[in-house]
């Protein structure tokens, strides 16, 4: 079964610190770029950060940059989002994606519609 699955999520205080992994299982990462995206309650889906097929580029949103970092584990075909300093506004279910970009090793997006595999999300939780 071709899926991806985030973990690591959960209840962290104002100023601490989350890893969550996205796995990947019937497919290889290898040629995909891959997106973290968050949504909380009443607002709309935020790009959070995105790496490339090759690991080269990142791109981070503007609240992350400086706090949040993207990397990959080819052998383990798993992608890690840390989180530093957290806020509470960062406070969302957290979702990762996929896209394959065979041709565009270097390439990646915080566009959404530009994915077409997707987790079922993680809830991090950030309150004292």
């Amino acid at each position: 079964q071709l899926q991806l699955v985030e973990s690591g999520g959960g209840l962290v205080q104002p100023g601490g610190s989350l890893t969550l992994s996205c796995a990947a299982s019937g497919f290889t990462l290898d040629d995909e770029g891959i997106g973290w995206f968050r949504q909380a309650p009443g607002k709309e889906r935020e790009g959070v950060s995105c790496i490339c097929a090759s690991g080269k580029k990142t791109i981070y949103g503007d609240s992350m940059k400086g706090r949040f970092t993207l990397s990959r584990d080819g052998a383990k075909n798993t992608v890690y989002l840390q989180m530093d300093s957290l806020k509470r506004d960062d406070t969302a279910v957290y979702y990762c994606a996929a896209q394959r970009t065979p041709f565009f090793p270097d390439f990646c997006t915080l566009i959404p519609e530009l994915y077409d595999k997707w987790g079922q999300g993680t809830q991090v939780t950030v309150s004292s």
